[in-house]
């Protein structure tokens, strides 16, 4: 069987190909470098995270890139021998204004070197590209109406102004022809993320229908050409949460067809959980997949028969296990930085420049470091951190660092962006020394301000100290040590905040909460920092479901 979710902890907009018996789904990663995760299966139910292809200037640049924009929505396909990869990097997200320009790269190899990138278009986002089986190739996309008076919603003008389709001649690289409306979505409103697949005789469009959050859902229509016209699926939505419905899968939207060598019929989605009582998730939005039927009718719809994605589904016949699930990995992951390469696990944000950021070499044995911009930065972050994949978990690092200003500040953030995240720091007081205090930020701009809730505790002598976060649901708690006993510091705090719902609500911010490691020196002084390991270990509890603050 498969458990859904199968990726956990800020895994959106799966894009699905196949090639031969290997499965691969590319996933969305925002303002997070390296851009796009891969990951590979051979059953459909056990998946690793096997590259991140998008690691170089030439290809992705996201420095000054606000909260929640850089890459959007990418879509894997496999045609000719080769993997292809569109991709969207956002630069505008408030107002009306998106500038949202869409580029492709080509590899042999997932995990070989993609090619720098091919620039296509900057209509809007969410862009697709379906190979024909006559050798022509189409890019799809949602076109972005900057006119619209009402934006997050789906007004008579609404800024997601339909899904346009253009053919694109690889040999010239470029779009070729004019863009042709092709499909203005339901009365849902909000059409995006379309992605067409062949059978039959029939071009099948998927699109994503209602906004990424409680309203989400995957529309199907179909047509006899590339451009439609397109009729709707006589049920309209193939996915779409059930309201209120308490233990299931919430938001679903936003997938992809895949069929097996057998020719079982598969389909991803986006969803989340949300912590019990609470309209909050803090993993964010993750990716679900349904086995489906095709009736005598020719449309698809779940082996089950409900548009609720279930927890469990059926898998494919005959694919053996390959190893453990994503949604079952429970064992610790403890990380020695007396390593040449940092695990696949961490991501830093914006820049393509990570030696200005961190070193492995620097100081043999640790991660080091080096004070840049705030914590608030959209620019130059020395934010090193990985995906909270679980609703209750512990984390643990240990930093030498030598603060001489309070412009200098090192430790452990639980971090969603920048006006959403509580910070266990060592930084300097000019009366006290060198101090531990929590810093916090409870949600979005302009509504929030900087918060000390712990005040500052003098730290004994001038060694290591330890720092620790403990999550159980809605609940975050800080402890700090030089030796002996965790000692705790702070109140507990609402983590649940640092969630999509979180701050200004859902459509304000759609990524995820990390846990990781940060250094910042706001004089430009670049003090470094030394962190000698780092451990997240999942708990095995149920999250309590009032909110803490």
């Amino acid at each position: 069987m498969i458990n859904n979710p199968i990726l956990t902890g800020f895994n959106p907009d799966p894009s699905i190909c196949r090639a031969g018996k290997d499965y691969y789904i590319a996933t969305s990663t925002f303002e997070w470098y390296p851009g796009v995760q891969i990951y590979h299966s051979r059953n459909l139910a056990d998946w690793t995270l096997i590259a991140r292809p998008l690691n170089r200037a030439s290809q992705l640049d996201m420095r000054g890139n606000p909260d929640s924009c850089g890459v959007w929505a990418p879509c894997l396909s496999y045609a000719d021998n080769k993997f292809w990869l569109i991709y969207t990097d956002v630069k505008r997200f408030d107002g009306n204004f998106k500038d949202a320009h869409n580029y492709l790269v080509t590899a042999d190899s997932v995990t070989g070197q993609w090619s720098d990138p091919v620039y296509i278009n900057s209509s809007g986002f969410d862009p697709s590209l379906f190979h024909d089986d006559d050798g022509r190739k189409w890019f799809y996309n949602l076109v972005w109406n900057h006119r619209a008076a009402s934006l997050g919603q789906s007004p008579l003008h609404s800024p997601f102004g339909g899904i346009v389709c253009q053919e694109y001649s690889h040999s010239r690289q470029q779009l070729i022809g004019e863009p042709e409306l092709v499909f203005s979505g339901t009365e849902k409103g909000l059409a995006e993320a379309p992605h067409v697949f062949k059978r039959a005789g029939y071009y099948y469009l998927i699109v994503a229908e209602g906004g990424t959050g409680y309203e989400h859902a995957v529309t199907h229509a179909r047509g006899r050409t590339v451009t439609g016209p397109f009729e709707l699926h006589p049920d309209k939505y193939l996915l779409t949460a059930t309201p209120n419905n308490r233990g299931q899968l919430q938001r679903t939207g936003h997938g992809m067809y895949v069929e097996t060598e057998q020719g079982e019929a598969y389909h991803t989605f986006l969803c989340s959980r949300p912590l019990p009582g609470l309209q909050r998730s803090p993993l964010g939005r993750e990716t679900g997949i349904e086995r489906c039927i095709w009736g005598d009718d020719g449309w698809l719809r779940t082996s089950h028969g409900s548009q609720q994605a279930h927890l469990v589904v059926e898998s494919p016949a005959e694919l053996p296990a390959s190893g453990t699930p994503m949604s079952e990995d429970t064992a610790p992951r403890h990380t020695e930085f007396n390593i040449a390469e940092l695990p696949i696990d961490f991501q830093w944000l914006r820049t393509p420049y990570p030696e200005r950021l961190f070193s492995l070499t620097e100081r043999q044995g640790f991660l080091r470091l080096y004070g840049r911009e705030s914590i608030g930065s959209w620019f130059e972050q020395s934010l090193l951190a990985r995906r909270q994949q679980h609703h209750c978990y512990s984390a643990t690092t240990t930093v030498e660092f030598q603060p001489v200003s309070f412009q200098q500040s090192a430790g452990l953030t639980a971090y969603y962006n920048r006006h959403k995240f509580h910070y266990l720091q060592i930084t300097h007081d000019e009366a006290l020394g060198r101090v531990v205090s929590v810093m916090s930020c409870n949600g979005d701009y302009p509504d929030t301000a900087l918060s000390f809730p712990s005040g500052q505790i003098p730290v004994p002598g001038s060694g290591a100290v330890s720092l620790q976060c403990t999550v159980t649901g809605s609940v975050l708690e800080f402890a700090w040590k030089t030796d002996g006993d965790w000692r705790p510091i702070g109140p507990a705090l609402d983590a649940s905040v640092l969630s999509d719902e979180g701050g200004r609500g859902e459509h304000a911010s759609f990524t995820g909460a990390f846990i990781g490691m940060i250094a910042f020196d706001t004089s430009g002084r670049a003090q470094p920092a030394d962190f000698s390991h780092f451990t997240y270990e999942p708990q095995a509890i149920s999250p309590p479901s009032v909110t803490a603050g």
